[in-house]
């Protein structure tokens, strides 16, 4: 039988702890102070609270906070702009196209910093209030298709379905703001022929930028009250530290003598011999499969609506892929529809713009969210598979090694503003002045060689996070891929830099595997384990 830790006043003494389901010894040590050093604190109790993840969290929502704000700010100055075209649409000293799209993927890169921030905080929020109600089940769960008890609870239902309608509205506006304006005829006062006729100006939008403004917005007040609202055990993106943090609390009881039992292994009961590989993570987490099969769904959609546009364009695939290109260049095919912008009618169209951005960019900008899960699958179980490696396991994380540590998380940061940017490259908006340079219309202009380039880098995408998502893991150390049970069965003794391996018990027939806070001899691949 485990050995019940030690009253919290011990560890309040700088005291440890080390149990096991086969040890009844419990080890208390004091700090030794000699040369200003202190001996590491062991047992479940011991999980790191990362604060310094709250600093850089809460640091992350002021950013937000702050841009939201200035785009609510500038949105209201071009509407009382005395130098606009139009009402709302302002000129700005841009006049190069590599220079809309520069300010475009700007735009796109502040807004993902933005929801990533307020998106991780949702996130550790929604955890601890599955934690609270006994339905965590992963350290990593798609934060907008989870949610807890309650509809109108900050991590519920309602407020996760606002979460991912903002998500959306974020991103198209990103591509709305910036508008490329035909000003008509252009000077060429040094007579030459092969300019343009006419000269294109870029413009900025006050109702895109506003709308952006306010979603940013309301994404961070969803965080802070989620945050507010819940009983954050830990801000750690470590596996192991919101399993240290639920055993430590008894909202999860390790089981005994599944001591070689995987994620995969949750109805399986009995001793078993380890195995040479295990399963993938899309055999061990049914979300993952959904992921995997929702992005290339996304691959065969954009596919199908690039050909689609480019039939109509050009009346043939072939002839549209010979006017190949990466940016739109004016010999390129195009399928455009236009919004009139005078009077009352323009609000109307821009709802009208909105739901069909919505429509073309939210698939994909949820399918890029939902990627997250599969990214930090992998990498969870990367740290866990650490314990049978030279260095072993290290319990706490640092904050950023969480996301810049994994190279699936950093080619998953870069494609989000990279993809939303690509999109806005296979539609753009642009409009035509009327006489007096007064603005009349908005094109929004569907291009589809780019729309098909967007495909094959999907396609590169998708390939790569299914490759990844099929890998078996080598070994005989158990897959638990941030499942917390599984986890919390498997390390039978905390420690900050963990070891896991073959474990001497008083039986001679049946043996146990666990980890200690050194390196332990390899399990014996034809002994029966419990």
């Amino acid at each position: 039988m485990r050995t019940p830790p030690p009253p919290p006043s011990s560890y309040s003494n700088n005291g440890s702890f080390r149990g096991s389901y086969y040890s009844d010894t419990t080890t208390t040590t004091t700090a030794d102070f000699e040369g200003c050093k202190q001996k590491s604190v062991t047992g479940p109790e011991f999980y790191d609270r990362s604060l310094l993840s709250r600093r850089v969290a809460l640091c992350g929502l002021f950013v937000s906070l702050a841009f939201s704000i200035t785009c609510i700010i500038g949105s209201v100055g071009i509407f009382l702009s005395k130098n606009a075209i139009s009402a709302g649409v302002i000129v700005v000293p841009l006049n190069r196209w590599w220079q809309r799209e520069s300010v475009i993927l700007c735009l796109n890169l502040l807004v993902t910093t933005c929801t990533e921030a307020t998106g991780f905080v949702h996130n550790i929020a929604l955890r601890s209030a599955l934690a609270s109600q006994r339905r965590l089940r992963f350290n990593t769960n798609l934060r907008l298709l989870n949610a807890a008890s309650g509809i109108f609870n900050p991590n519920g239902t309602f407020c996760n379905c606002l979460m991912a309608l903002l998500l959306i509205v974020s991103y198209s506006s990103s591509i709305l703001v910036t508008v490329a304006v035909n000003m008509g005829p252009k000077n060429n006062e040094q007579g030459d022929t092969a300019a343009p006729s006419s000269e294109i100006w870029i413009c900025m939008n006050d109702v895109p930028l506003l709308v952006l403004g306010v979603s940013l917005l309301l994404q961070t007040i969803i965080a802070f009250v989620g945050m507010i609202s819940t009983d954050i055990q830990t801000w750690s993106s470590s596996p192991f530290d919101i399993t240290a943090a639920l055993v430590h609390h008894a909202q999860v009881i390790p089981v005994p003598g599944r001591s070689m039992r995987g994620v995969i292994d949750t109805d399986r009961q009995g001793p078993t011999a380890p195995n040479v590989v295990q399963p993938s993570a899309w055999s061990a987490h049914s979300s993952v499969r959904k992921v995997i099969i929702t992005l290339w769904a996304l691959v065969v959609a954009c596919l199908i609506w690039g050909l689609i546009v480019a039939l109509v364009s050009a009346g043939s695939i072939r002839d549209a892929l010979n006017s190949w290109s990466f940016f739109p260049k004016a010999e390129s095919y195009v399928k455009a529809y236009t919004i009139p912008f005078h009077g009352r009618v323009a609000l109307f169209y821009w709802v009208v713009c909105y739901v069909n951005m919505g429509i073309i960019q939210g698939p994909m900008t949820l399918a890029l969210h939902c990627t997250e899960l599969v990214a930090n699958v992998i990498r969870d179980e990367k740290v866990w598979r650490c314990a049978t490696k030279k260095k072993g396991a290290k319990v706490a994380t640092h904050p950023l090694v969480s996301i810049f540590g994994s190279w699936l998380n950093i080619v998953l940061l870069c494609a989000k503003p990279v993809f939303h940017w690509m999109l806005g490259l296979a539609i753009s908006l642009a409009g035509t002045t009327a006489k007096g340079g007064f603005l009349r219309v908005i094109s929004i202009s569907m291009f589809p060689v780019q729309i098909l380039n967007l495909a094959a880098v999907l396609f590169v995408f998708s390939l790569t996070f299914t490759f990844v998502a099929y890998y078996w893991q080598r070994g005989p150390q158990p897959a638990a891929y941030g499942h917390i049970q599984t986890l919390a069965n498997l390390i039978d003794e905390w420690s900050p830099v963990m070891w896991w391996g073959d474990k001497p018990v008083s039986s001679s027939q049946l043996r146990h595997a666990g980890t200690g806070d050194s390196r332990l001899p390899p399990v014996k691949m034809d002994a029966l384990y419990e």
